[in-house]
Formats: structure tokens, C-alpha cells, sequence
């Protein structure tokens, strides 16, 4: 007879995890790739389509399921904060760092976040404790921050300070986020990702409104086509399986996939964007990537 929990989900597998973190992070991977074809568009503008046609594409899922799409009382608090932390703010400031920086080190910097990850969940949970190998990952990591980003301190380095402190600031927002639903108890992961979604386009567009106001969305018809592509494959989707990934696996877990979105988002940049990739893009990114392997392949699977 199973020891587990009645009503509770069964252990993730090997296969179920390598599944699910291959294909979400393709997906979230191509998010690169679909701003820089969006063009110029603002910002705001930019997060408050991705928002707005990620929920859409969610609240119709929850339709034609026949399920509710309205909050109830006790997750507007939880729709607030990913919609804030998980979607407009990374979003504005994705968007923004793309003008400023290449792809490469953009989606590198991004692929700290899990060992940001590590180090706000070793403070807050007991089955998330960094063991000496997971110390070592995050020192790694931050060396290969350090290579990745020391260079824009330098005035005639060529490389935008603004764009890598974006990038920086996006790392913390999600990773934020991810700890946040951790702490999250008896909610449907997919709300939390409709949820997310609600909010994040919500205030994008009361955002957008305000900061550019509405001519900024006069040319949204032109780039219609990257930009469903941004709100339904590399946003809707990719959120309702990494909900579903940080509550079977964890937060240190799931955030893996921040160490396999990067290596999508280059060889897309590559492939469609004619990106080139410098000997300083890859040493910083492959310690990077090494640190958060470190931090990522150790303990338990919680």
C-alpha cells in the first residue's frame, strides 16, 4: 500500500521534471526574440499587449473549460503580487533592456535567478538549505555575474549600465515571485497563472496609458503578428506549466528554468536576430550557468 497522503499529488519523476523544464523554458526562451521583432514600441505598451493577450488566451482556456475566470476574496492579494513581480515590472523592464543591450547577456544576467532563488529560500524554508554544494553554486554564479557585467562600469566599454541594471532588476522580480508561490497554500496553479496574467496586463495598460499615453499604441497593428506569438507561446503557456513545476518541485527546482531559457533565447538571437555571441558572453555565461547547475542538480527534488 502507497504511504502518500490521500488527495495529495504523487512524487515528480526524473522525466516529468526534464519534460516540463525543457519545454518551458523553450517557450519563455523565444520571449527574447518576439520583443526584438515587436520593434520600437514602448515599454509599457510592449508588457501591456503580453499581458493582455496572455490573459485572454488563459481566460479562454478557463472558459471553454467551463471554470470561473473572476477572483475570489483571498487571491487578489496573490494575483497582485505575480502580476506586479512575475509580469509588468520584468516585463517593462525586458523590453526596455533589449534597446539598450544584445540578447546574450540580457537572457545571462536573467539566468541569475535562481541563485537568487536559492539564497532567499535557504533563509525562509528548512527543506531548501543550501548544502556546500549549493554555497559553491551561488559563489559561482555571482563570479560569472561578475564577468558578465563588471565591463559596463567601465565609461568607454560600449556596454549600456542602464540595460545590464534591468536585467539585474528583472533576476530579482522573478525571483521574488518564485518564492512568493511557495509560500502560496490550496491554490489551483492555474489560477495563479490567470491570475497573474489579469494583473499584469491590467497594470500595464493603466500604466501604459498614463506613462506614454494611448498614440504609443498606434503602431501595435504592424507587430501584431510577434506580439501574439510573445502573449500566447512564450507567456500564457509557459506560466501555467511553471505554476504547476514550482508547486510539485519547488522553487530552487523549477527556477532550472532559467538555466536552460538563456541557451533558447541565444541561438534563437542567432539563428533570426544575425546576433553574435563574444568570447566575454560566453565565459560569463557558462560560469553562470555552472554555478546555477551546481545550486540546481543537488538535494532533494522539494
Amino acid at each position: 500500500m502507497s504511504s502518500q497522503p490521500a488527495g495529495s499529488a504523487p512524487a515528480p519523476t526524473p522525466a516529468f521534471i526534464l519534460s516540463n523544464l525543457l519545454v518551458c523554458s523553450s517557450l519563455w526562451g523565444s520571449a527574447f526574440l518576439f520583443v526584438k521583432l515587436s520593434g520600437s514600441l514602448n515599454p509599457f505598451v510592449l508588457a501591456s499587449l503580453r499581458g493582455v493577450i496572455g490573459a485572454t488566451s488563459l481566460a479562454a482556456w478557463f472558459l471553454i473549460q467551463g471554470k470561473r475566470i473572476l477572483p475570489q476574496r483571498h487571491e487578489w492579494r496573490v494575483w497582485a503580487f505575480l502580476g506586479t513581480f512575475n509580469g509588468w515590472l520584468p516585463n517593462v523592464l525586458v523590453a526596455y533592456a533589449l534597446t539598450q543591450i544584445a540578447t546574450a547577456p540580457a537572457a545571462m544576467i536573467q539566468a541569475s535567478s535562481p541563485l537568487i532563488v536559492a539564497l532567499v529560500s535557504h533563509l525562509l524554508f528548512a527543506d531548501e538549505r543550501l548544502t556546500p554544494q549549493r554555497l559553491l553554486g551561488v559563489l559561482v554564479g555571482f563570479i560569472g555575474m561578475g564577468v558578465l557585467i563588471g565591463p559596463a562600469a567601465l565609461s568607454d566599454s560600449g556596454i549600456s549600465p542602464s540595460g545590464i541594471v534591468a536585467m539585474v532588476l528583472v533576476a530579482c522580480s522573478y525571483a521574488a515571485a518564485n518564492v512568493y508561490v511557495r509560500t502560496v497554500k490550496a491554490m489551483d496553479p492555474a489560477r495563479m497563472a490567470l491570475g497573474q496574467q489579469i494583473g499584469s496586463g491590467s497594470a500595464a495598460t493603466v500604466l501604459a496609458l498614463a506613462v506614454a499615453g494611448p498614440a504609443a499604441f498606434a503602431p501595435v497593428p504592424a507587430h501584431l503578428a510577434p506580439l501574439l506569438a510573445l502573449g500566447v507561446m512564450s507567456t500564457a503557456l509557459p506560466i501555467l506549466l511553471f505554476m504547476n513545476l514550482i508547486r510539485r518541485t519547488g522553487p530552487t527546482r523549477a527556477s532550472m528554468v532559467g538555466y536552460l531559457a538563456p541557451v533558447w533565447s541565444i541561438l534563437l538571437a542567432v539563428l533570426f536576430l544575425n546576433e553574435s555571441v563574444g568570447p566575454r558572453e560566453i565565459l560569463g555565461g557558462a560560469v553562470v550557468l555552472s554555478g546555477v547547475a551546481l545550486v540546481s542538480f543537488s538535494g532533494k527534488l522539494r
